[in-house]
């Protein structure tokens, strides 16, 4: 839960009518005794400037943004992680043991290093696997606008040293250039088509689809007469996996107090849930949240209900939580960190982990199902 922080309030009046008698030295030392209490009010407006700061989202800054590839320009150039011997080579084949999954949404930025610590994640949790492990990434990857240059400079010297293993997602800062072009130019054919940004794959004995939520979708549709959700049902009636898995950027149920809940994106939990999927992984609102299995209207549903993980904790910045709603089962505002899933054939078992400087930890396991409608 967030730290609160308390205020304190200073008298304002003082003993001045003995000043007459004591004269000016005792004046001076009523300033300096005064001092303090100035100190103090200073303290009192940093603290609340910074929890400004602190929930305040580039999201709404992104809007005043360029419109252009060419004319966005990072802050400053990175160079690579020091004594990082990752190397930028293919996935290796699977071994045995099971499948890993592991990311986070709302990563890079030219502006902070959090995102190398949360990279630092990703190599303990490929260099400890014993089967296949792909990375994800929820969206808003390279901050602020998501141009080529941005992904170069800023998402490549630290996530970008998995980038052969990494099955992508597009967030809403992807597509302040326009059409993601630095997204697509980047990732190549491991984003899908570019006039779609949606696509699937296989992990394991697990079916992944990766959805485009676009600029919260008002590029490319969500609704359920779209070409996108068209696309879905017919992607999970070609593959009938007994656990499927669902990753896109905006979430549909939120209990942060930036963005919140995105009804928007229902149609997409209609079609998984109708099928059967298991859980679904978004990013948007920067901080991490659990929730219990639902329908998509909300209802709890321990038998058939999708789980949703919010993993918004990739670097970029902290938002803070209000009141959870009333199925959320955890959540944190406090800890950069990646969700990292182990697939096993008909269950799933989760564990976020935080980076060094996070106290913050999650995990548990939960069983594939069938479809409400039946087999």
């Amino acid at each position: 839960m967030p730290r609160r922080g308390s205020w304190v309030r200073i008298p304002s009046s003082a003993p001045f009518a003995f000043l007459g008698n004591l004269g000016v030295p005792l004046m001076l030392g009523w300033k300096l005794l005064a001092i303090p209490g100035v100190v103090l009010f200073a303290g009192l407006l940093y603290f609340t400037y910074d929890t400004f700061l602190e929930t305040s989202s580039s999201e709404e800054q992104a809007a005043d943004g360029p419109t252009t590839t060419s004319s966005a320009t990072p802050v400053r150039t990175r160079s690579p992680t020091p004594g990082s011997t990752a190397p930028l080579t293919p996935s290796p084949a699977p071994t045995a043991g099971d499948a890993v999954l592991v990311g986070a949404g709302d990563i890079s930025s030219c502006t902070q290093t959090n995102d190398y610590r949360t990279a630092h994640l990703l190599d303990s949790v490929i260099a400890s696997a014993n089967g296949e492990v792909i990375v994800f990434t929820a969206g808003d990857n390279a901050y602020e606008y998501g141009t080529l240059e941005e992904y170069q400079q800023c998402y490549d010297p630290t996530w970008g040293r998995h980038k052969a293993r990494t099955r992508p997602a597009a967030g809403n800062h992807e597509y302040s250039t326009g059409n993601a072009e630095g997204y697509f130019s980047y990732f190549g054919v491991a984003a899908g088509d570019p006039g779609q940004g949606y696509y699937s794959y296989e992990l394991g004995a697990w079916h992944i689809i990766v959805l485009n939520t676009s600029n919260h979708c008002q590029l490319l549709l969500c609704d359920g007469g779209s070409p996108q959700v068209s696309w879905l049902r017919a992607d999970l009636e070609a593959h009938p996996n007994f656990c499927t898995l669902a990753i896109w950027h905006d979430p549909l149920f939120s209990s942060g107090r930036v963005h919140g809940s995105s009804q928007y994106v229902q149609p997409f939990w209609d079609a998984l849930y109708a099928s059967g999927a298991d859980a679904v992984v978004n990013g948007h609102e920067h901080n991490y949240e659990r929730l219990a299995p639902q329908t998509p209207l909300g209802a709890l549903d321990p038998e058939h209900g999708i789980r949703e993980f919010i993993v918004g904790t990739g670097g970029e910045s902290h938002y803070r939580a209000r009141p959870f709603l009333s199925n959320s089962e955890i959540g944190d505002g406090n800890s950069f960190g990646v969700l990292k899933l182990t697939l096993h054939p008909a269950s799933y078992s989760w564990e976020f982990i935080p980076d060094e400087f996070g106290e913050f930890q999650d995990e548990g396991s939960g069983n594939c199902h069938d479809s409400p409608l039946g087999s």
